[in-house]
Parts: structure tokens; C-alpha cells; sequence
């Protein structure tokens, strides 16, 4: 260490190669959105559709005062669609769309852990004919499994989110 050099410098610097992701599961996938972006997790509960919509969008829920547009990732991605479950959770993230903030949920079929994540061991997500588009992908990270992480500010486009805002 140099003269130049406190602990608390090297700290901070390892803080900030690294992310944590909360990861989830998709039919057999794992998935992960950065942590920072998620303000909470709940369990399924219906919610009020809106007519008009891509199939994608299954519809909001009131969630103290705010109008929150729910996304079922596997209509978003074309994954077979599922009935829900006990274990279908709804992860509500705080996301950018054009300039704005939004609060949106996406629906997952199980949250499995949080994870840390190197930013040097994100690789570029190959675009393979996968199922998922890689417009929403931020990167792959492998861990026990390979992870593909979101990006979360991409799942819904400014035009998506005036067209709810419209209706909520």
C-alpha cells in the first residue's frame, strides 16, 4: 500500500466493483435485477386488468397511493405462460423510463437469493436465438448456474408506461 493509499480507499474500491442482484427464477432460468432497484417483494395477489394493453401487461395494483403497472416477464419474454402460485411473487422495482422514475412489478415464479457480483465477471449476453431479447439484458454471470441479469430500466419503454398512466 503507498503512502497515498488509506484502507478505507481500497474498501470503497472493492464496494464499487461489486453489485448485488436478487435473484429469481423463470420457468428454468435464473434471473437477477441489481438489488438497489428493488423496493420491495410481495406475494401474488390479483390485480386489476386494463383493456388494451400488450398481453404483457397484466394490469396494477394500488400499493399506498401509487398506481403500479404489473409485468408478467414470462408474456414479456414469450415463455410458456403458467397458472400462479403460492410461490409467484411480484418484485416491485424503481426504475427510469426516459427521464422519469417509475414503480413498476415484475412477476416471477420464485426469488432465490441475493447475489454478489464482480462487474469484471459480467459477460456480454450472446444473442443466440435466445427466448429473451437481449434489449433487456444487461449481462451473464456465472455463479452455482448461469444468471442472465436485467436491466430493469429497459423491461417497459416511455410509450408503455404514458399508455398506463393514461388508464391508472
Amino acid at each position: 500500500m503507498s503512502e497515498f493509499t488509506s484502507d478505507s480507499e481500497i474498501v470503497g474500491a472493492t464496494a464499487l466493483s461489486e453489485n448485488q442482484y436478487l435473484t429469481f427464477r423463470l420457468a428454468d432460468e435464473a434471473y437477477g435485477v441489481d438489488i438497489l432497484k428493488v423496493e420491495e417483494i410481495r406475494g401474488w395477489e390479483p390485480v386489476r386488468e386494463i383493456p388494451n394493453t400488450p398481453d404483457f401487461i397484466k394490469g396494477v395494483l394500488n400499493l399506498r397511493g401509487v398506481v403500479v403497472p404489473i409485468i408478467d416477464l414470462r408474456a414479456r419474454f414469450g415463455m410458456e405462460q403458467v397458472e400462479y402460485h403460492a410461490k409467484t411473487v411480484v418484485i416491485v422495482l424503481s426504475i427510469e423510463a426516459g427521464e422519469e422514475q417509475h414503480v413498476m412489478g415484475i412477476i416471477a415464479d420464485a426469488v432465490s437469493e441475493v447475489l454478489d457480483v464482480d462487474q469484471d465477471s459480467i459477460k456480454k449476453a450472446p444473442n443466440l436465438g435466445a427466448v429473451v431479447n437481449t434489449r433487456y439484458i444487461k449481462g451473464m454471470v456465472m455463479s452455482e448456474n448461469m444468471v442472465m441479469l436485467l436491466d430493469a430500466d429497459k423491461l417497459l419503454n416511455p410509450e408503455e408506461f404514458s399508455l398506463i398512466g393514461e388508464i391508472g
